[in-house]
């Protein structure tokens, strides 16, 4: 994956925000906290390979979240813009994609040289990739591709 640049002003952060609260509300309540908005837009290029711009809307900081590395939007904004393949084998995670706007191919293989098969996921849609699972999202719509990323992991 190429590098994170955390977005926290400017044209570009607004530009975001102003695109994604057209289809979604920015808003999360933790237990016993105040209510807010998210905590940071992290702006990846050519994530994990693929092409263009994904943005990850993150709703919590790492120490909210019992076991858990990531709970998220993601959010690519232009046909084309792609997360490529990749896996969570290292980390011994699950991942879960909620599609909550937008229209995608999504690519799944078993290992690195394993059969890709693909889905064309919309609004309501949900993936799940674990273990030896290689898994890449791309925007296929002409609207911007919104889904709510949920990355548990096994301590154990």
């Amino acid at each position: 994956m190429s590098g994170t640049v955390i977005l926290s002003e400017g044209a570009e952060f607004d530009h975001v925000v102003q695109e994604v609260s057209k289809y979604i509300h920015l808003y999360v309540m933790p237990f016993e906290k105040d209510e807010r908005s998210f905590t940071r837009i992290e702006r990846r290029e050519n994530m994990y390979g693929g092409n263009g711009t994904v943005y990850m809307i993150q709703m919590f900081d790492q120490s909210e979240l019992a076991n858990n590395r990531l709970a998220a939007y993601m959010v690519l904004l232009n046909k084309g813009d792609e997360s490529g393949f990749h896996t969570h084998f290292q980390r011994n995670e699950q991942e879960l994609y909620v599609v909550v706007h937008g229209t995608g191919e999504y690519r799944e293989r078993t290992g690195l040289e394993g059969t890709i098969r693909t889905k064309t996921l919309q609004k309501g849609d949900i993936t799940s990739i674990h273990s030896v699972g290689y898994h890449s999202i791309e925007n296929t719509g002409n609207e911007p591709l919104i889904m709510f990323v949920i990355t548990t992991n096994n301590p154990h």
